[in-house]
């Protein structure tokens, strides 16, 4: 594996990580890990949809607490679950993260160690993991996987855009199984209609928090 280009973050007054290159906290400020429960998991119908051999593909792995929050609820595998990242964070900053999450940081040990090790994939629990290092736009379209659900979780569309335009939306499409879904926390007008260009039928529903929408999306049968 090549050098990894490390995240810059800085920590906010709450003591949560914020992107110094799109200036985004990493997640929620109220709860990290109900956000993730809301947007990730109920908007794409999970867990009733787990099965042996479902897959899970995501834009941003961040502190991998998207990851976390799907192993809890996974009650059996193996699943398959695919990240794409290109600023990885540190492992020992992505310890300092989990640590406002006891839940998921009393199953973390693994993927930490894994992680300190420059490993990008590994499995925690029920999950068969492979974090894809790089400018989603340049190695999705090249991934031969396809996703049964996708979390969208870049920065906000105002601060990251590259990774909410209508050409990896695409690719996202094309990248969906049959009667596949994607969820995201962001409900901006033009990621809507990146999904829908790319063959999702796509919907706002009330979103974590202080969020007022979030999106959701399905694939044709």
């Amino acid at each position: 594996m090549g050098q990894r280009q490390y995240a810059e973050v800085t920590w906010n007054e709450q003591g949560t990580p914020v992107s110094m290159q799109f200036d985004d906290p990493y997640f929620s400020l109220e709860d990290g890990l109900a956000e993730t429960r809301h947007t990730f998991l109920a908007g794409n119908g999970l867990p009733a949809r787990f099965r042996p051999g479902f897959r899970v593909a995501e834009l941003g792995f961040g502190t991998g607490l998207n990851m976390l929050a799907t192993a809890l609820a996974a009650p059996a595998g193996p699943i398959q679950y695919t990240s794409f990242e290109a600023f990885p964070m540190a492992a020992a900053e992505i310890a300092r993260a989990l640590a406002a999450f006891p839940e998921g940081q009393a199953i973390a040990a693994p993927f930490l160690e894994a992680w300190g090790r420059g490993e990008t994939c590994f499995t925690l629990g029920a999950l068969k993991v492979e974090v894809i290092l790089g400018d989603a736009r340049q190695t999705l379209p090249f991934w031969p996987g396809v996703a049964d659900a996708w979390y969208l979780d870049g920065f906000s569309p105002a601060k990251n855009p590259q990774l909410w335009g209508e050409d990896l939306m695409r690719a996202v499409g094309n990248h969906t199984a049959p009667d596949g879904t994607a969820a995201s926390y962001t409900a901006a007008g033009f990621v809507r209609r990146g999904l829908e260009a790319a063959g999702f039928t796509v919907e706002r529903r009330p979103g974590f928090g202080r969020k007022r929408h979030m999106t959701v999306a399905r694939r044709a049968p």
